[in-house]
């Protein structure tokens, strides 16, 4: 599919240079650009975080405007000049809390904070190796890792959850559980935290931390796979949790943990790399990886029905775009029009591409992002703020 011309306006103002780079030439494209009809509905836009590479000091925001029709690339720098290191190091997650955006910086050891309208910087919050963040009765809790990147087993650092005060930004308490902590949600004023030790591949974690909210105490630590990173909460209140495996002999996978039964409910072998739910369904997306190789293998789009746990849609791309998708990496899907995005984090060291398809699977548009897109939230009246 063609994507629309950029307004003459833009072609003025924000004209693309060309540069010459030995036999290539690199392509500074306008921060703007046009990419679809305009959308009404209650969704307004959608931030896409940009992970960059570590110590490359390269996390971006991007903005989509459905009203509009654009995408608008590098929003926090462009409406936030003076802040001198820019967004930061490594973006992690995102989301949306009351009146502001929350991005997570794993490797700058802050959550920046913006109004979710304008981007206007309102401050930081300092947690050291920051992972990703949920929210409960005007608290926020964020995963540590507690110490820094390092592979030395000598220097890890048992990790926990910061508990933030929104009001005040600040960090009142901290729970400790397991190396290396990742994705967390929250059921019934309990957290569930996915353990993932994955900075020792010869012994990873196991287990979920389970968390009394009231209390801010671990009262259980429950053992699901190894190298656990997403953990998200259905309706019905069962977790579907990510493995990574270990890139050699155990696959990756997702995990069905019902939290009143408290058991296991079962798996499904997949290539797991981002997941996203959307009512019952659980779409997810990556990338296989084999040390013993030391290739990659097949990429996956699938969906998963999380009432029957059975695999419905073994592709959801159905036009063939996903042959020209290097690295399938990150995946929304839009609330009301049930339109999915995918995103392409290419080579991990150029900027990368997201893709909009429509429920049946065919591309409507694709436009270039930052170096590694990786995150969603999506903007919108009763959406993500409660």
């Amino acid at each position: 599919m063609k994507r629309p011309l950029l307004q003459i306006a833009l072609l003025v103002l924000m004209a693309a240079t060309v540069v010459a780079c030995r036999d290539e030439q690199v392509i500074l494209l306008p921060e703007i650009e046009n990419v679809s009809q305009p959308e009404y509905t209650s969704v307004r836009g959608f931030y896409l975080l940009n992970e960059a590479n570590m110590a490359s000091n390269k996390a971006s925001l991007d903005y989509y405007n459905y009203a509009s029709g654009r995408y608008s690339r590098n929003v926090y720098e462009r409406f936030n000049p003076g802040v001198v290191m820019k967004l930061g190091d490594v973006g992690n997650d995102i989301a949306i809390y009351g009146n502001r955006l929350y991005a997570v910086i794993n490797c700058s050891n802050k959550v920046e904070v913006m109004d979710k309208n304008s981007v206007a910087r309102i401050g930081q919050i300092d947690i050291p190796n920051c992972r990703y963040i949920q929210f409960h009765k005007g608290y926020a809790y964020v995963t540590s890792y507690a110490g820094p990147v390092d592979l030395d087993l000598s220097k890890q650092q048992i990790g926990y959850v910061a508990k933030v005060d929104t009001a005040t930004m600040q960090v009142v308490d901290r729970c400790l559980v397991g190396y290396q902590p990742d994705g967390l949600a929250i059921v019934n004023d309990r957290l569930y935290v996915a353990n993932s030790g994955g900075y020792n591949p010869n012994n990873y974690e196991n287990t979920i931390s389970v968390l009394d909210l009231n209390t801010f105490t671990e009262v259980a630590r429950v053992p699901i796979a190894i190298n656990l990173q997403y953990c998200l909460a259905d309706r019905r209140g069962i977790l579907w949790i990510s493995s990574r495996g270990d890139y050699y002999h155990h696959a990756s996978g997702i995990y069905a943990y019902d939290t009143r039964k408290q058991r296991l409910l079962g798996h499904i072998d997949c290539q797991t790399g981002n997941v996203w739910m959307d009512g019952d369904s659980l779409y997810v997306v990556g990338k296989g990886y084999s040390k013993i190789t030391e290739d990659y293998g097949e990429s996956s789009y699938i969906i998963i029905n999380t009432l029957t746990m059975q695999v419905v849609n073994q592709r959801f791309i159905t036009d063939g775009t996903d042959q020209a998708i290097a690295i399938p990496y990150g995946v929304a899907v839009n609330p009301i029009t049930k339109d999915i995005y995918v995103t392409d984090a290419k080579n991990y060291i150029t900027p990368g591409r997201l893709y909009c398809f429509g429920q049946d699977g065919v591309k409507k548009w694709d436009v270039l992002t930052g170096d590694i897109p990786a995150h969603f939230v999506f903007l919108g009246e009763n959406l993500n703020d409660n």
